[in-house]
């Protein structure tokens, strides 16, 4: 009669204390995640997002970089200046190959809200960060008789070239390649239980 009053207190003791223990278990699983996605946005932006568990504050935003550069591609692109002036032509046309960089403004709110059913990442939607000269072929340059090239002529030509990368990398989805990527890249490091919803939002810059 001992033993089985010992037991059944026991049985009864721990069927108490379990949804404390679950809660605890759980709490310290949704901790664990916060501090790995914690680590991979460290590793990955050099930055630590606001963290939310349960509607509860776990972490603060820290920026000490204001942009997140995930992909760069290399764009070609030619412009042509053609004018004539009295019968008399003149004629520019240049080449140029481009870096450009897509990638997050992280001056934007972002910050991450961890559920025991799912993971959701706010952030502001990739965008086009920089456009970087490599180099600059000039495939026609041809004065006319009294219509001639002029330095302001070769200047315009040359600063159009970068809106114009900008633009075909722009209409090319780099952007939206760059959120696939930020995507992929936590889940490879984090692998959460639950789903991981990024979304990405138009937001303002913060004051």
């Amino acid at each position: 009669m001992l033993i089985i009053a010992a037991v059944a207190l026991i049985v009864f003791l721990r069927l108490e204390s379990w949804p404390a223990r679950t809660a605890q278990q759980s709490t310290a699983e949704l901790e664990r995640l916060g501090k790995d996605l914690r680590a991979a946005f460290i590793d990955i932006a050099h930055l630590q997002p606001r963290t939310t568990i349960n509607n509860r504050v776990y972490m603060e935003q820290t920026t000490p970089v204001t942009e997140l550069v995930v992909l760069s591609r290399r764009i070609e692109v030619e412009h042509e200046l053609l004018h004539t002036w009295v019968g008399s032509s003149k004629r520019v046309k240049l080449h140029g190959t481009f870096l450009v960089k897509a990638g997050f403004d992280l001056q934007q709110n972002l910050s991450i809200d961890i559920r025991p059913d799912e993971i959701i990442v706010r952030l502001p939607r990739a965008r086009i960060l920089g456009v970087e000269q490599d180099h600059v072929d000039v495939l026609a340059f041809e004065n006319g008789l009294w219509n001639r090239i002029s330095g302001e002529d070769l200047q315009s030509e040359l600063s159009i070239l970068p809106q114009l990368a900008r633009e075909k990398a722009a209409e090319s989805g780099l952007p939206a390649e760059a959120e696939h990527a930020l995507q992929r890249q936590l889940h490879e490091r984090i692998h959460p239980p639950q789903p991981l919803h990024l979304i990405f939002t138009n937001g303002k810059k913060r004051e």
